[in-house]
């Protein structure tokens, strides 16, 4: 009995519709969402959209070196502002050592944009007079994550210095903080800061001193108390405007964010400039594993303010024993205190991770910048240049996908259809991911990620080509196409791999080290690169394998493409017979 053959599993040479169905859904998929979502059309970057460009070089003026770390510290608060104003695809970076370039496409006001970036940012300390969940009242001040808190505790050193423990919510409001328009009232009756005298019923009002008990609310109070009860954090563009034109002086209104919930603060006037902070560190704590801590010390007269204002939070309930840190009219944090904090150092505490720690570090640090400003240049990029640029792009995209088609028409005639339809197929996957990477990631589409879409389509075709030329290979070789199809596979996969492995690597480092516009380039190529791994496996592999069963290409038809006698295949090999074998046929014996 013949030993059994080896079989092969079921895969795409028998089911090769799975792979196909697969793809397909995928497509449809990804397509309605793109149309549920709205965005229909990629983003397009400031070079294609238009738009406004502003060259700052900085000045040290203030008595600070320009060196790496204050110009990337400026980028951050640059960025944090100018998206501030509702811009989703600004592009803030350094170039050489000393200039900063802003690009801000089309559709913001550049010159509100352009007063954003030119000035030096603004870091005050303000008392919390009232503080609320946007469209609900809260009793405690914001988590860790996004604030600390600090009480006074003599350090070992002479300095006091602050330490802090987690704030925690409460579920149920306090009665003071369901009456939101009595509470803001009660905030803007009170002096600057609260005094020993306030009332410790309140827990989310502004507790009014002994010298406010029952005074008249003025006409810009009011006012002020609509705009509290009125104000929206969740909007963007209403966080963008809460703290516009106010002066250190004021009593005003702000936002911060809250484990990515947003709040809305009522705010004393400043108490502490951020000038007056001579140091800001993230420090992990190792001694009592209270985690990472931001640790501050203040100059001589930042000192003697923070300890004035600690001493009298420090007499009143949550929120009103919170001093707010304002950055740009947002409440980056606001940490409570227990006492009065002297010596001119303190410690910010919770449950920071090591990013959030730094963060808040830096922004202490550097919030009012140690680098001015001066604009050097502004460049305005018109729609109808950027409209240039995409149709010049466009063609040139054109042009080499039309020159390659006619180039697997003429080489590989009926087989270029499985070409050109898997080059639809990467089109469409290109097109509606590039649309919804959009919204979802802040991709936009400039003139040199339409060069990198065009290069990948050289990318794609070379991977069409390589399986093609094995097949083709296998057939000159004598085989019939549906063996050659499945033995080319194989060998022309581990080719596509390691070409598309390079491909993806280089895109992979140049987005790594490059900034800008090329990372627009960068981002495409290594997208388009992975797309055409799918494409090759899930989608040119099985049509191929369905194809080799029509007889216009298993029959080798001459405008197939896989027609053996052009190609000059080999005839089949056939097994020959050895003399004297078991097929020489019996053999005759002799007696001696």
């Amino acid at each position: 009995m013949a030993a059994p053959k080896k079989g092969r599993s079921a895969s795409a040479q028998s089911k090769p519709g799975r792979s196909l169905a697969l793809i397909l859904i995928a497509i449809v998929g990804l397509t309605a969402g793109m149309f549920a979502s709205g965005h229909t059309t990629p983003r397009l970057g400031i070079d294609l959209a238009g738009g406004t460009s502003i060259t700052l070089e900085a000045k040290s003026d203030q008595g600070s070196a320009i060196n790496k770390a204050n110009m990337d510290t400026a980028v951050e608060i640059m960025n944090r502002r100018v998206n501030g104003l509702g811009v989703s695809e600004a592009e803030v970076q350094t170039q050489g050592s000393r200039n900063i370039i802003v690009n801000i496409p089309k559709g913001t006001n550049s010159e509100k944009a352009r007063e954003q970036v030119g000035t030096t940012a603004k870091l005050y300390f303000r008392p919390v007079l009232a503080q609320e969940a946007t469209g609900a009242a809260v009793t405690a001040s914001p988590s860790a994550s996004a604030s600390g808190s600090s009480s006074a505790s003599p350090s070992p050193s002479a300095s006091a210095s602050g330490t802090g423990e987690k704030a925690t919510s409460s579920s149920s409001p306090s009665a003071s903080a369901t009456s939101q328009g009595r509470a803001v009232t009660d905030g803007l009756k009170a002096d600057a800061t609260p005094s020993a005298s306030a009332d410790a019923g309140a827990s989310s009002s502004a507790s009014p001193s002994a010298s406010a008990s029952g005074g008249a609310v003025t006409a810009d109070d009011a006012a002020l108390q609509a705009k509290y009860a009125a104000l929206d954090c969740s909007k963007e563009s209403v966080r963008a405007k809460a703290g516009e034109g106010v002066k250190p002086e004021d009593t005003t209104v702000a936002c911060g964010e809250i484990d990515k919930v947003w709040y809305k603060y009522l705010l004393g006037p400043a108490a502490v400039d951020g000038t007056e902070v001579d140091k800001a560190q993230a420090v992990y704590d190792t001694q009592t594993a209270a985690g990472w801590q931001v640790t501050m010390d203040f100059n001589k007269s930042g000192a003697k303010k923070f300890a004035t204002i600690t001493g009298q939070l420090a007499q009143n309930t949550q929120p009103q024993n919170e001093f707010g840190i304002v950055l740009d009219g947002n409440v980056v944090s606001s940490p409570y205190v227990s006492s009065s904090i002297t010596g001119g150092q303190a410690q910010i505490s919770g449950s920071f991770t090591q990013e959030e720690a730094q963060g808040l570090a830096n922004m202490l640090s550097y919030g009012a910048l140690p680098l001015s400003f001066q604009e050097q240049s502004v460049t305005t990029v018109t729609a109808a240049l950027g409209g240039d640029q995409l149709h010049a792009g466009l063609l040139a995209g054109a042009i080499g996908l039309l020159l390659v088609v006619i180039y697997l028409v003429a080489y590989y005639r009926g087989l270029a259809l499985v070409a050109l339809a898997s080059l639809l197929v990467s089109a469409a996957l290109t097109y509606v991911l590039m649309a919804l990477l959009g919204p979802a990631i802040g991709f936009a589409l400039n003139l040199p990620a339409v060069c990198g879409a065009i290069v990948a389509i050289g990318i794609t075709a070379d991977s069409f080509i390589v399986y093609f030329e094995r097949v083709r290979d296998e057939i000159r070789e004598g085989r019939t196409l549906r063996p050659a199809v499945e033995r080319a596979w194989p060998r022309a996969r581990r080719t596509i791999l390691v070409s598309d492995f390079v491909s993806f690597l280089a895109a992979a480092v140049l987005f790594i080290v490059t900034v800008g516009k090329v990372q627009g380039f960068a981002f495409t190529l290594g997208l388009t690169t992975v797309l055409d791994v799918v494409v090759v496996f899930f989608f040119t592999k099985p049509l191929m394998t369905l194809i080799a069963r029509r007889k216009f290409f298993a029959n080798g038809h001459k405008w197939s493409g896989l027609d053996p006698k052009s190609l000059g295949a080999q005839p089949p090999l056939r097994r020959t017979r050895r003399p004297g074998g078991p097929a020489a046929g019996p053999v005759e014996t002799k007696e001696a």
